[in-house]
């Protein structure tokens, strides 16, 4: 458990695309991730975004997001 301002929302908008909600109010489906490559490499590997968005992520989608984290 950390406060929200230690975590980034990732969000599956209505199209199915998975970006990072940068306001933290944009509607969708929205789970959390700390903001380190560690938090993105585990879920990646343990498929946790996927289970929490309920929707396949690709692997461009996983590139996207480790260059917006860092």
């Amino acid at each position: 458990m950390k406060p929200k301002t230690e975590l980034v929302r990732v969000l599956r908008q209505t199209d199915q695309s998975v970006v990072i909600d940068t306001s933290g109010k944009a509607n969708g489906r929205g789970a959390y991730l700390c903001k380190n490559e560690a938090c993105l490499q585990k879920a990646m590997k343990t498929k946790a975004l996927e289970r929490s968005l309920k929707t396949p992520i690709s692997p461009e989608v996983f590139e996207y997001l480790r260059e917006e984290l860092s």
